[in-house]
């Protein structure tokens, strides 16, 4: 299988085209330094071929946390901890980036320190925080200084990642959390630049991420959905997608990552997938994710249209996944109450 060769993208180096996608675990302690556990937990991935880890959600600042449980890479002894993780998965050949994180409006204060959580606009969302059922506050608008100081948050994450020993960090701009919520004509009501100009938030992080740790090491994460509006759709897809990518094309991006929630459901607005569409417009790399099965992945790549697959619930239930494949072994069946109450297989 392609899907199981190495490759080179751009300066990296990969045992396999197969990707650890981001998984929100949240075996973090209170102060947002990593569980023991997460060492093996990416380690064992990387052994046996995963040739990317992107990492669960890590928060860039207290005020970006959504729930509890969730690691941080703003503080020392955060970055002390994540330093065993990326050290050994390197031994064990694999690749390791850091996913940054801000949940914006998707929050309560209960987790943010006291503080209200942060949003383009004082738009609740619906819904309830995660694992401890909150109902979601109402955000505060985020003032010019509120912006720049997140954007600096960034870019401070990220130098962090790289002191930690990352091999990159991946911008998560999607899902309806903070950087997408810009984007958005629910989420943001902003009558200035920022209201005008949608994508201009994510310009101006991904120019600082770059500026801190070098654009070839960036990886921005974007969708159509969003967790919390789940009938929201792109009004014009063909549009919307020219766009982000031509953020993409004028940063100086290299690798990107669409999220979708199933890889072969076309968009709502549309004929084409949104993996399909970005490549109409992408001469670039794109890693194709959404309810990803080896043998799709395997015709995506074989026709150009991903380079790299990531996977998710068949990663928790088969760390050894791609020596299974190797040897046509079935893969273990997903079961979210063992594979979701431990880190370790």
């Amino acid at each position: 299988m392609e899907l199981l060769e190495p490759v080179q993208i751009g300066n990296y180096s990969l045992q396999s085209k197969v990707v650890m996608a981001p998984m929100t675990r949240g075996f973090a302690n209170d102060l947002g330094i990593i569980h023991p556990d997460t060492i093996n937990y990416y380690k064992i991935r990387a052994f046996y071929g995963v040739g990317m880890i992107i990492t669960e959600g890590i928060s860039i600042s207290k005020e970006a946390q959504g729930t509890v449980g969730i690691p941080g890479l703003y503080t020392l002894r955060q970055v002390e901890a994540w330093k065993d993780v990326t050290k050994e998965v390197h031994k064990a050949g694999g690749l390791i980036i850091a996913q940054l994180w801000h949940v914006g409006r998707l929050s309560h204060s209960y987790f943010t320190g006291g503080t209200k959580p942060i949003a383009p606009s004082a738009v609740q969302a619906n819904g309830q925080t995660h694992n401890i059922r909150m109902p979601y506050e109402t955000p505060r608008p985020m003032t010019i200084t509120d912006i720049e100081r997140t954007i600096a948050d960034f870019a401070a994450a990220a130098e962090n990642a790289m002191n930690a020993g990352f091999d990159g960090v991946e911008i998560h701009a999607a899902h309806g959390y903070l950087i997408d919520q810009f984007q958005s004509y629910i989420t943001n009501l902003r009558k200035d630049e920022y209201g005008q100009k949608k994508f201009l938030f994510l310009e101006q992080i991904i120019k600082a991420v770059g500026n801190s740790i070098g654009i070839d090491k960036v990886i921005v994460r974007f969708s159509e959905h969003k967790d919390d509006l789940p009938l929201y759709y792109w009004e014009n897809p063909e549009d919307t997608v020219q766009e982000i990518l031509n953020v993409f094309y004028k940063t100086g991006i290299s690798l990107i990552h669409p999220s979708s929630p199933s890889f072969k459901k076309p968009l709502t607005n549309h004929t084409l997938t949104l993996h399909a569409l970005i490549r109409k417009y992408w001469n670039k790399a794109s890693i194709g994710v959404g309810e990803m099965t080896p043998n799709i992945a395997e015709e995506a790549i074989s026709s150009s249209e991903i380079q790299l697959a990531a996977f998710a619930r068949p990663l928790l239930a088969n760390p050894d996944m791609v020596e299974l494949l190797k040897r046509s072994t079935p893969l273990k069946k997903y079961h979210p109450e063992t594979h979701l109450s431990t880190l370790l297989p």
